[in-house]
């Protein structure tokens, strides 16, 4: 990572699957705490590192909220630029992700980022925002662009259903500003059922373009003090 100058560096950690026992999940905890003490003697023994670099701990524990109470509190123990709430969005339940969230959310700095990985549902990210999250990454925009799954205001739905074939509307009607907003859906329907790259690149782009609008949305929401307000409405959409 100091290699290719990443300017966020993240730790070693085990990512237990959702469904692992308690075993399992305090296994992944003492060895992801272990990595990262290694990982940050590591980082600031390194001479480009630790003077053009972050590095960010992660948080592990499953949805057990006093695993993840205890892996927050050893990851702080180390001192970390920023923290990464790992293990998270792989299956388990919304309620119980929430829940895990909200456990290891209460002992991290709010002066420093904290980093929800891998969250890319509207839901997940205005209410993972709601406890202090500040950054999210996902596959979640592409990989349903990749299979012709549009999000919209109304929700997300499927271009290949043989209602779009003679639609001339947009993608999302309430998002001009979308990229993919010059060709009708419709058209696009056509590019996927032909099997035309295009139709995935397209979708994908808007797709990501949407998300960064509703993260757009969340900050001015935020800023306004109307955040409880967007939740909301995306939950009326989206849950």
């Amino acid at each position: 990572q100091a290699l290719i100058g990443a300017d966020i560096t993240m730790v070693l950690d085990v990512c237990p699957s959702a469904v692992a026992d308690r075993l399992v999940l305090s296994e992944a905890v003492r060895r992801t705490a272990l990595w990262a003490r290694r990982g940050r003697d590591a980082f600031l023994a390194h001479p480009h590192a630790a003077q053009h670099q972050c590095q960010f701990g992660i948080v592990q524990g499953g949805a057990d909220a006093a695993l993840r109470l205890e892996s927050a509190q050893r990851t702080l123990e180390v001192g970390f630029d920023g923290y990464a709430v790992g293990g998270l969005s792989v299956g388990e339940d919304q309620p119980a992700m929430l829940d895990a969230l909200d456990a290891c959310m209460a002992p991290l700095p709010a002066d420093r980022p904290r980093y929800f990985m891998g969250l890319g549902d509207p839901v997940g990210l205005v209410e993972s925002v709601a406890r202090g999250v500040d950054m999210f990454d996902c596959v979640l925009p592409a990989r349903l662009g990749r299979h012709g799954t549009v999000l919209s205001d109304a929700g997300r739905y499927n271009l290949a259903a043989a209602r779009h074939a003679g639609s001339d509307e947009p993608l999302d009607p309430s998002f001009p500003g979308s990229p993919a907003g010059r060709w009708s859906r419709g058209y696009l329907r056509h590019l996927l059922a032909t099997h035309e790259p295009t139709a995935a690149r397209l979708i994908t782009l808007h797709n990501l373009a949407w998300l960064l609008r509703l993260m757009d949305q969340v900050r001015t929401a935020v800023r306004t003090g109307t955040l409880d307000d967007l939740r909301a409405g995306v939950r009326r959409v989206w849950a």
